[in-house]
């Protein structure tokens, strides 16, 4: 199959007056679920960092800071310059990514050093952790938590986040790169969006021309009834009632 029928036309979005717009449907980027996750990462890494690394002389609580907020605020641009260009938006989340995961082996190295174990498969509190990362995408459901546990289980829920946050992004990069692929990118979307303006102007003239030719032969129709003697819009005889 080639490229021609492989490809089909962008959805193009009007605004109010009927113009049509270039600009891709905006995305709520604070409605994605792994954009909330990893909001939630941040401020996890942040209590994380404060509270069991070295605040002067270790360079990974900066690291792992830099990493938590790069993940989260190139979901945000990325998004939102996802609207005119989507080759942008697939790098900005590629970045996030890469961010996420190197965030991801700064945790599996604390515990590594530390001696404390990676939850995974088989384990209660793996099973818990896990529905409860699932289940809940806000910090404010975290927060609370926080307080009670200790290293090696905050440790553990932010790798458990950075998992979910991971494979979520990979499946909308995915959705997004076949979007691209069959759509194709803005100057696709600027040529149809020409292409549907005069589209949509040439319906308008062709309505317009339908309205007054219709309205010319009505009033040609009232002219020879009045020269007849007639009333307009009366049926009958000229001059007499139907």
């Amino acid at each position: 199959m080639n490229d021609a029928t492989d490809k089909k036309q962008p959805h193009i979005q009007h605004y109010a007056d009927g113009v049509a717009s270039v600009m891709r449907k905006a995305v709520v980027y604070t409605e994605l679920r792994f954009y909330m996750r990893s909001d939630v990462l941040y401020q996890l890494t942040q209590v994380f960092c404060q509270r069991y690394l070295p605040r002067y002389g270790d360079r990974t609580v900066d690291q792992m800071v830099q990493a938590a907020r790069s993940t989260k605020q190139n979901i945000a641009e990325g998004s939102t310059d996802g609207q005119t260009s989507t080759e942008t938006e697939l790098k900005l989340l590629g970045i996030a990514r890469g961010s996420n995961q190197e965030l991801l082996e700064d945790y599996q190295d604390y515990l590594k050093r530390k001696g404390m174990p990676e939850w995974f498969g088989k384990n209660e509190r793996f099973d818990r952790l896990h529905r409860f990362c699932q289940e809940h995408t806000r910090w404010e459901d975290y927060q609370p938590l926080t307080a009670r546990m200790n290293d090696e289980e905050l440790a553990n829920m932010a790798i458990c986040l950075c998992h979910q946050v991971d494979r979520a992004m990979a499946k909308y990069m995915e959705r997004k790169d076949r979007e691209f692929t069959t759509e194709g990118g803005i100057r696709e979307r600027m040529t149809a969006a020409r292409l549907g303006q005069r589209e949509t102007q040439r319906q308008i003239i062709e309505r317009q021309a339908a309205e007054i030719a219709a309205l010319r032969q009505e009033n040609a129709r009232l002219q020879a009834l009045l020269k007849a003697g007639g009333q307009p819009g009366q049926p009958g005889q000229p001059g007499q009632p139907g």
